[in-house]
């Protein structure tokens, strides 16, 4: 059975995505899901679009150990430069040299010619490939190139050291059909591409990604580039855990598998829900809310007899688990270690004890603990940001046709500062008051509050996007409070416009 390559692009493509923007502490914890996941590559980001990139992705190649990292540049002899500079110390550098070779691509983006863009593409992986060992081409807008171009331009890189070579549909243009006959046909006419690596990068714009993915890999392809949860620029990518759990639940019909652990599926989309503040939709596929929920009786009872008759998928295979232990207030460290470790989290000691800390503060507000409350505690300290504003204390008076109040006290460094400002509601007034401790006008551009579990006892979650002048950050709060949710999420997305 052959083994299909996950390359993963969250941090790149995704990132790109309106609002999906992070910060390098972000990025390296999106990255050490991803290496939980067992990904093969992760995509770190687009080095030369800025110092920030070029640090992410220096950072990440650093921090990864498991898998390739790679970074995308153009063309361009000094974008490959500033990629390779970012890569060199990881342990499995990739170079990934993206170029148009579609008619209206050529013409309107880069206003050359076929000839040229030949010539681009076999001069940029020849330089790179004196760079890096690993040289992946990506043809930009391959769906809607000529095809007997095409197969010039591949065999050209080819032979340049390309190790992979990348059939994107940019613009979700084609159909599973047609992108099968491509990867067919490319592979009956490309001389040197049973050498090479053949990949499909796919997005979602007519909501054919995965199905486009997973006819490139029944025609042959061996990498699928996706995204966690789909993220990605306009309707988004192909998501991994559709493509994966499709691999893996129709193995003997694609005689195919990955070597993702799929287990760490849920905790993956969990936690970058929180980083980028967007939820996926309850319908959708593997880790929609609704997944595995059924309400019609006659699905209840088929369901109660066999879980077989109307799900294809265990919840289990993509890490939430059977065992229901319930942890509340008298449950000790043990317990929630060994849930911990149930859940996928392998953390040391110290990380156990903060976690602990933090449990013991929720049961005493909450009767149980659930498995959801405890993958957002452990979560919610990775998003914390060293040295900023903490929430000491709050108050807030609001009534009928009586103005809204709110006295805030926050510390920073040993210091602590208190400020009562009116608004047009609590969550206004409050958020004027962080806003005279920190000494500056955020706009707020978006929020969010949803229940994390159920009952009236339920762990918030509130999800604040900011912006100052050209600088924004999401910030996440948790409580059982959703006004204290709220404060505490703007002070987050405060904390890092400040840090950056």
């Amino acid at each position: 059975m052959r083994n299909v390559i996950i390359f993963d692009t969250t941090l790149r493509d995704g990132e790109q995505s309106p609002g999906c923007s992070m910060n390098l502490q972000e990025k390296l914890e999106v990255a050490a899901l991803l290496e939980a996941l067992r990904v093969d590559v992760i995509e770190a980001g687009f080095a030369v679009t800025s110092p920030d990139d070029f640090a992410a992705v220096k950072a990440v190649s650093a921090a990864v150990k498991d898998c390739a990292v790679a970074s995308l540049s153009r063309a361009v002899k000094g974008d490959i430069d500033c990629s390779w500079e970012a890569l060199r110390g990881g342990v499995a550098p990739r170079l990934h040299i993206v170029l148009p070779t579609s008619p209206i691509h050529i013409e309107h983006k880069l206003k050359s010619t076929r000839e040229e863009v030949l010539s681009m593409a076999a001069e940029s992986v020849a330089y790179a490939k004196a760079l890096c060992p690993d040289v992946q081409f990506s043809a930009e807008d391959a769906g809607r190139s000529d095809r007997d171009f095409l197969v010039k331009v591949y065999e050209a890189v080819i032979a340049a050291g390309a190790t992979v070579i990348n059939v994107p549909d940019t613009v979700g243009y084609l159909t599973p059909g047609e992108m099968r006959e491509l990867i067919t046909f490319l592979f009956s006419r490309t001389r040197g591409i049973e050498n090479v690596c053949v990949a499909a990068h796919c997005h979602n714009d007519l909501g054919m990604a995965v199905a486009n993915s997973l006819s490139a890999v029944e025609a042959g392809a061996s990498q699928v580039e996706c995204t966690l949860n789909g993220i990605g620029e306009r309707a988004g990518n192909a998501p991994l855990e559709e493509v994966v759990m499709a691999i893996k639940t129709k193995q003997t019909h694609f005689g195919a598998a990955t070597r993702v652990d799929t287990r760490q599926i849920y905790r993956a989309s969990r936690a970058l829900c929180g980083i980028i503040g967007i939820t996926p939709t309850p319908t959708k596929p593997v880790v929609g809310a609704n997944a595995f929920a059924h309400e019609s009786g006659i699905h209840q009872h088929g369901v109660l007899q066999n879980r077989e008759t109307y799900e294809i998928l265990r919840p289990e295979d993509i890490g939430i688990p059977a065992n229901k232990m319930v942890l509340g207030k008298h449950s000790g460290r043990h317990a929630l270690t060994e849930r911990l470790a149930e859940l996928g989290y392998s953390l040391s000691e110290e990380e156990i004890e903060e976690a602990y800390e933090r449990f013991k503060l929720l049961a005493d507000r909450k009767k149980l603990v659930s498995d959801d409350d405890i993958i957002a505690l452990v979560s919610e300290k990775s998003f914390e940001v060293s040295g900023g504003y903490k929430l000491e204390r709050f108050i807030v008076l609001n009534g009928s046709n009586l103005p809204a109040t709110a006295t805030i006290k926050l510390s920073r460094d040993d210091a602590e500062y208190e400020e009562a400002c009116t608004g047009d509601g609590p969550i206004n007034a409050a958020y004027n008051a962080v806003n005279r401790i920190a000494g500056g006008e955020f706009l707020l551009t978006d929020y969010s509050i949803r229940s994390v579990t159920e009952g009236e006892d339920a762990l918030g979650e509130a999800i604040v996007k900011l912006r100052r002048g050209h600088e924004s950050a999401t910030g996440r709060g948790l409580s059982t409070d959703i006004i204290e949710a709220s404060i505490k999420a703007y002070i987050n997305g405060v904390n890092k416009i400040t840090a950056i």
